[in-house]
C-alpha cells in the first residue's frame, strides 16, 4: 500500500491519541468508552494509548475492534507519557484527551519539555 504510506508522509506523521477514562459518564460510561474507541478508527488513529482501569480497557478493545492498527494500554500518566515518548516519529500528532480528573495534559507537559503539574497547579 505504498499510496497510504505517502499520504501519511504528506500529512505529517502517525495520528496517536492518548485517551483516558471520562469520569463523569455515570449508567453511560461503558457505552461511551466504546464510543470514543470506535471514533478513533473512524478518525485514522494510527497509535491509541489508553490510561486508566476497566474503562480504559474497554475503550482500547473497541478501538482495536474498530481498526486502528496499534493499541496500548497503560495504568498511568508517567507511563503513557514514556510509552508514547519512545514511540514518537518526526511529523507526528499527539492528541490528549480525558477528564479533568485524568489529568492528562501531564503527558503532553512530558512531551513538550514542561514542568509537570497536578490538578492544584492548574487554576
Amino acid at each position: 500500500m505504498p499510496d497510504e504510506e505517502d499520504n501519511k508522509s504528506t500529512e505529517g506523521g502517525r495520528r496517536i491519541a492518548v485517551l483516558g477514562e471520562m469520569l463523569e459518564l455515570g449508567e453511560e460510561a461503558l457505552e461511551g468508552h466504546r464510543a470514543v474507541g470506535r471514533m478513533a478508527a473512524e478518525n485514522g488513529v494510527d497509535l491509541l494509548v489508553a490510561v486508566g482501569g476497566d474503562l480504559a480497557k474497554q475503550l482500547a478493545l473497541a478501538a482495536g475492534a474498530a481498526g486502528v492498527p496499534e493499541v496500548a494500554m497503560v495504568a498511568d500518566n508517567a507511563t503513557a507519557a514514556a510509552f508514547v515518548n519512545a514511540q514518537l516519529r518526526p511529523g507526528d500528532v499527539v492528541l490528549t484527551k480525558a477528564s479533568r480528573g485524568g489529568q492528562l495534559w501531564q503527558v503532553a507537559q512530558v512531551l513538550t519539555g514542561q514542568p509537570v503539574t497536578g490538578l492544584e497547579g492548574n487554576h
